[in-house]
Order: C-alpha cells, then sequence, then structure tokens
C-alpha cells in the first residue's frame, strides 16, 4: 500500500523519474507550452508553479536572496541552462498574480495507446 506517500511514479525508477520531471519542466519554461500525457503534466505542475513562485519573489529581493533563489531553482532542474528566461522573462509576467500559472487544456486520447493528452502551457496575462 502506498499510504502517505506523495507524488506519481509514472512507471520508472527513481533516477529516471527525476530526469523525466527536469526535462518536462526545463520544456515548459523553454518552449512555455507542451503536449504530453495527462499523468505527465500533473507530475510537473506542481513542481513548475513553485519554481515560478520562487522566481518571482525574488524579483525585488536583495542580491544574496536573488542568488538563493537561482541556486534552489538550479538545484530542482538540474542546470543553469534555463535560468536567465525564467528569472528574466517568464517572472516578470506573474508579478501580481498569487498562482495558477499554468493551463492544462485537454487534447484527447492518442492514436497508438488511446493514453490521455493534454497541452500543458504557461497562462498569458
Amino acid at each position: 500500500m502506498r499510504h502517505q506517500i506523495a507524488g506519481k511514479r509514472l512507471n520508472r525508477s527513481t533516477g529516471a523519474r527525476t530526469a523525466l520531471r527536469r526535462t518536462l519542466i526545463r520544456q515548459l519554461f523553454e518552449h512555455e507550452r507542451i503536449k504530453t500525457t495527462k499523468a505527465k503534466a500533473q507530475a510537473i505542475r506542481g513542481d513548475a508553479e513553485k519554481l515560478i513562485t520562487i522566481a518571482r519573489n525574488s524579483i525585488e529581493a536583495e542580491d544574496a536572496q536573488k542568488v538563493h533563489a537561482r541556486r534552489l531553482v538550479a538545484k530542482k532542474l538540474g542546470s543553469n541552462k534555463d535560468l536567465p528566461k525564467l528569472f528574466d522573462d517568464i517572472a516578470p509576467r506573474f508579478v501580481n498574480r498569487n498562482g495558477g500559472y499554468t493551463r492544462t487544456l485537454k487534447l484527447g486520447p492518442r492514436k497508438g495507446d488511446g493514453a490521455e493528452m493534454v497541452l500543458i502551457e504557461l497562462v498569458e496575462e
């Protein structure tokens, strides 16, 4: 039984699951919308919104707190490559928004295996 165990396993080992989540979140920040399965979108949505909140809150912070925020996000994403777009482009858009930075739109079943497909995207203001 999986009582009180948070997160979805996505039928993968721990390392593969971590890598998948990092990759999907990076792609979401890079392209601002991705097409994926419903389960994967649900698995990354909370993490992506938390990272946007960290970046958003660091806009008006002191220099040391800005560095700390960038390090927290880099730790979660596994690289510094996507940090400039998140902190300089995405986060300022959501300064006046208290959450709900992503939207999930249903696309219907995938032709091959019938998996429910969705489009997860960043909300435009």
